[in-house]
């Protein structure tokens, strides 16, 4: 059985422009065009875009996502991956509800008992002037990850910049959260976060182990960043590196 574009678009919520783009980049193939020049899709491309999808909603880009399926010998195998990351993010998203639940119990008790309750700064931007490249020096010794670095940062705009210091803050926010409710740092909420981050940076390059240890040791290391680290909460810095170290161990080896 095959669907022409136009159906696959209202069964998927993918737009017929977007399923466009996906063919022409390579990422999703029609099974077939009709003389028409339709678009026609078979259930092992419904499949492929469901996966597409999946990881779309995990937050990688197109090329990344362009290689991960490239990379796929084995379609169930590819299922189940998808599934323990969808898990994982499941169980991150349960960890911060909690956290945020006993956070409001502890703020409504606060309030009643007239006092003062241990929080966690939350600027809106406390990354507003830090740029990237300022943790160059630690990573001197990873060219090819600082050349990668560079040349992404070096397109931005301002807009950009700002967002990017935005989503940084948002993160050491989320991680202060878990270390405020006691959590070790090779526990799954923590992991799944330290995920997330190396996610992001995988779509400029996916950084090898040391790399990633030596980002890393730049939270402690590099006097802006841990600066901005323990402005959110003491002892995050050096929380986030062994988040680190612990995600490169079992996940980079």
């Amino acid at each position: 059985m095959a669907w022409p574009i136009a159906e696959v678009a209202r069964m998927s919520g993918v737009t017929a422009r977007a399923l466009r783009h996906y063919d022409e980049i390579g990422l999703l193939l029609p099974a077939w065009i009709g003389a028409n020049g339709h678009r026609y899709y078979e259930e092992r491309q419904l499949l492929r875009l469901q996966q597409v999808l999946v990881l779309r909603a995990l937050g990688l880009g197109l090329p990344e996502i362009g290689r991960i399926l490239a990379a796929q010998v084995d379609e169930l195998e590819a299922l189940r991956g998808h599934h323990r990351r969808l898990l994982a993010e499941r169980d991150r998203l349960n960890a911060l509800a909690g956290i945020v639940a006993r956070t409001i119990t502890e703020v409504e008790q606060s309030r009643k008992d007239g006092t003062d309750m241990i929080s966690i700064s939350r600027p809106e931007n406390l990354f507003e002037g830090i740029r990237p490249a300022q943790c160059m020096k630690v990573l001197h010794g990873f060219p090819e990850l600082v050349g990668a670095i560079e040349r992404h940062t070096s397109t931005w705009s301002e807009a950009e910049s700002e967002a990017d210091e935005r989503e940084r803050t948002a993160q050491m926010i989320r991680l202060a959260e878990l270390l405020a409710a006691g959590l070790p740092t090779d526990a799954d909420a923590v992991q799944a976060e330290i995920d997330a981050q190396y996610r992001t940076l995988a779509r400029i390059r996916a950084a090898t182990a040391e790399e990633y240890r030596a980002i890393g040791r730049t939270c402690v290391e590099n006097e802006h960043w841990r600066a901005a680290y323990e402005a959110i909460t003491p002892g995050l810095a050096a929380y986030q590196q062994a988040a680190i170290e612990a995600y490169a161990a079992t996940r980079l080896r």
